[in-house]
């Protein structure tokens, strides 16, 4: 869809939403209703940051949809980073059985990743993405002139992600680093959209974007009941030296990829302020007894047996994650 197709399909929506956080909107919100035409846009604005991802905040937009008189041929534009593309989808895909939306990244991580493959949700309970649907975008809008405001931090978590595709699917995504990610948003994106079109209610392949988020992802839960939490995309990068580092013992990965990985992990969370000790550990183990591909007690990972071969369904035992944690825990002091 064209720029001006869009405008056009907004034009003639019975209603324009536009959803973004308090961060965002004090530098695009404006901007982007100029760009799209939907000045008299209806706005909703929920406070930022992956603590507010909860039915409650998605309550919040659906009464706001509901006071202002949205129907089926309402369009909802969500701009901002993963967690308004993930709230907004979510809240569009149940209002009224579904109404339209778009997604307008605002961060780098939401570019080559949260924005794109329809998944929609909220954590609950503290658990990640426990509540969701599928469901798709109409248009997924790519301008790398939003990331002019985003601090390196934000940077290097979107960054990790381009990373892990470079381990599943194309190794030259390897290279990716801050002086030239610019080059590669579009091959991450288009990446991710080939592995989501071939299996998108994530029954088979689409597993393989789960590399490095087993871990990750309880990482990053842990991290949110602490007074310094992680990004996501900090959490994938530990997560992924977990997963590597239990490739090599389940699935033969050689012990290279491993430590090639090593300073551009320490790179990639230079700038956490992470002080990972033995007291975290058991923590982030009680968070990874809620990931969704566990089988019986069993904790499922995707594996690598080399670059661009990933492995899924392998289970792995809870001692052998606590040995990861443990090893990765002093790599992290070096930084």
């Amino acid at each position: 869809m064209t720029h001006d197709e869009l405008k056009e399909m907004l034009a003639d929506a019975s209603k324009v939403f536009v959803l973004t956080d308090a961060n965002v909107a004090m530098y695009w919100l404006p901007e982007l209703e100029h760009w799209l035409g939907c000045e008299q846009a209806v706005e909703i604005v929920v406070k930022a940051g992956e603590r507010y991802k909860t039915l409650g905040t998605v309550r919040r937009i659906w009464k706001a949809l509901l006071k202002n008189n949205a129907d089926r041929h309402a369009v909802l534009v969500n701009l901002g980073g993963g967690t308004v593309s993930d709230l907004g989808g979510f809240a569009a895909s149940c209002y009224q059985r579904g109404i339209q939306f778009v997604n307008v990244p605002t961060t780098l991580l939401a570019m080559v990743d949260a924005s794109i493959g329809g998944k929609n949700g909220v954590d609950l309970g503290g658990v990640k993405n426990q509540i969701g649907t599928f469901a798709e975008p109409v248009e997924v809008l790519v301008n790398p002139i939003f990331l002019s405001t985003l601090s390196d931090r934000e940077l290097l978590s979107g960054i990790a992600e381009m990373v892990k595709y470079g381990f599943i699917a194309d190794e030259d995504m390897l290279q990716v680093d801050v002086s030239n990610y610019e080059q590669y948003i579009l091959r991450a994106g288009r990446i991710k959209k080939e592995i989501v079109e071939q299996d998108f209610r994530d029954r088979g392949n689409r597993h393989i974007l789960n590399f490095g988020h087993t871990v990750g992802h309880a990482i990053e839960a842990y991290s949110l009941t602490t007074d310094s939490p992680l990004t996501h995309g900090e959490a994938v990068a530990a997560g992924m030296w977990c997963a590597l580092w239990l490739s090599i013992g389940e699935c033969g990965l050689d012990e290279e990829v491993l430590e090639d990985y090593l300073p551009k992990m320490q790179k990639l969370l230079s700038e956490s302020g992470w002080n990972f000790t033995e007291t975290d550990i058991e923590p982030i183990m009680s968070y990874l007894k809620h990931d969704k591909k566990n089988v019986d007690g069993q904790y499922g990972f995707v594996l690598l047996k080399d670059i661009e071969k990933p492995v899924c369904d392998q289970f792995v035992s809870g001692d052998m994650i606590r040995e990861s944690l443990h090893a990765l825990m002093g790599h992290l002091n070096d930084i």
